[in-house]
């Protein structure tokens, strides 16, 4: 029988091990799968779920559906350079400014002062590739990020010596391969510092075949950051404080949603950062600048009936997301059924689809 596991009560006082689980390192998947479309697709919007193939998806939805999609451009933001003392370090750009300024993360064993100009991408002669100097803390004097003026245009120059900046748990450096398969087949928007994952199996084949389904498509842009992959550290989850992430919602996508919602049609959010983004003008009205939204279970849902992601981390405020829209017991089952079926977590992991909770009479 096709049942509905309940969403969990909203009052509850959510703690970061309530969002745990063990998962078998050799699930953490390392490289993508060998076509985009290839992946697992596990069809989460009720119990039990079914095991499918992401080329399935068109089959899944109905016409007049709105896909929405995040054509952010992941930037290769990870650079390397050294100290005028010829100590190592690691920038990670995190957003781009005007006039060659950059704000990024630095890994280095002691923190240079402002006014130390860093040599970066030391050429075979020990020459620097170009400089770049630290200006200062950002966004306050004790901030935890760095601010930094390039000497030349940041976009050019991380063209040029940037790595894909694969995340923490992904072990290999990057290759050839990822330089390709870390990006959306639809990405135009460079700024990211990490792939909004759940797209990345979307190929021309799918696209093709929503496209005959009539499933109409818009797009939304939000650059993801580096604090995405910030662990909660507290344990009572109110008082973790999210990074800011840039957005911009097109007007014609805001006509699409408007269309959807006369026609009956279903908004179905491609990962957690759309979700982010449609629910952030739902509460503000702005559709462009920064947003923090934190979403734990309890949240109520304004645009996205749908969503398409991949599995998360433990204790991540991503893993909150998905609990807060499919309901906490379904998200904990519906992990526990991936992981007895052996499915590839994360970013180069597969996917699942889910139902708003609110919208099952059984989940209310």
């Amino acid at each position: 029988m096709t049942t509905f596991l309940p969403c969990g009560a909203s009052a509850r006082t959510w703690t970061t091990s309530d969002f745990d689980f063990p998962l078998p390192a050799e699930l953490i998947a390392q490289h993508p799968a060998p076509e985009r479309s290839a992946a697992r697709l596990l069809d989460a919007r009720r119990w039990p779920p079914a095991d499918r193939i992401f080329r399935d998806l068109p089959d899944l939805l109905e016409p007049n559906d709105l896909l929405v999609f995040n054509d952010t451009q992941v930037i290769k933001a990870r650079l390397y350079g050294e100290k005028p003392s010829g100590g190592r370090l690691e920038l990670l750009i995190e957003r781009v400014l005007a006039n060659g300024e950059v704000v990024a993360h630095m890994k280095v064993s002691k923190k240079p002062i402002p006014g130390t100009v860093l040599r970066m991408a030391p050429q075979a002669d020990g020459q620097p590739a170009f400089t770049a100097t630290l200006l200062g803390r950002w966004p306050e004097a004790d901030g935890p990020l760095f601010r930094l003026r390039l000497s030349g245009d940041p976009y050019a120059l991380m063209a040029r010596y940037g790595h894909v900046p694969l995340p923490p748990y992904i072990t290999h450096p990057d290759t050839a391969e990822d330089e390709q398969r870390y990006q959306t087949v639809f990405a135009t928007n460079p700024g990211a510092v990490a792939a909004p994952t759940a797209a990345l199996h979307f190929d021309e084949a799918v696209l093709a075949a929503l496209q005959a389904r009539g499933v109409q498509r818009a797009r939304i842009t939000l650059h993801i950051g580096a604090g995405t992959f910030q662990p909660v550290k507290g344990e009572d989850i109110r008082a973790h404080r999210m990074h800011h992430e840039r957005y911009h919602i097109p007007a014609e996508t805001l006509a699409a949603l408007e269309r959807t919602r006369l026609s009956g049609g279903r908004v179905l959010a491609v990962g957690t950062t759309t979700v982010r983004t449609l629910e952030s003008w739902a509460r503000s009205g702005a559709t462009e600048g920064d947003t923090d939204l934190f979403i734990t279970p309890g949240f109520d849902f304004r645009v996205v009936d749908l969503m398409i992601t991949n599995f998360h981390l433990p204790r991540s405020t991503l893993l909150m997301l998905v609990s807060a829209f499919a309901g906490y017991e379904h998200i904990t089952a519906v992990y526990r059924h991936a992981i007895e079926q052996r499915y590839r977590f994360f970013s180069y992991g597969d996917a699942m689809l889910l139902q708003r909770c609110p919208t099952v009479p059984a989940c209310a």
